[in-house]
């Protein structure tokens, strides 16, 4: 994995943090783990599916935890950040 997919994915969840009001995981460790993980799954897969759910080898199922997963706004709502600790509310 290089370096220049993981950097191209971080301006991918920057870009669409800024344009709905979150913020990213300030945690540059936590942060890197998500980033290497998302890119990791675009490369085997083909999709950009959250690195902290299970995959069932459906397309069709997994859809929802393309990365930002139909999950996200409701756990960002509920608990101020998403289940990877990929995106946090900007209170």
């Amino acid at each position: 994995m290089n370096d220049i997919n993981t950097d191209k994915m971080r301006e991918v969840v920057q870009k669409y943090a800024d344009e709905n009001g979150f913020f990213l995981n300030s945690n540059t460790k936590q942060l890197e783990t998500v980033l290497k993980g998302l890119v990791r799954n675009e490369e085997k897969y083909g999709e950009q599916y959250c690195p902290c759910r299970i995959r069932s080898g459906d397309h069709e199922k997994d859809k929802d935890i393309i990365c930002p997963c139909v999950y996200h706004k409701d756990e960002i709502r509920k608990d101020g950040k998403c289940h990877c600790n990929l995106y946090f509310a900007k209170e």
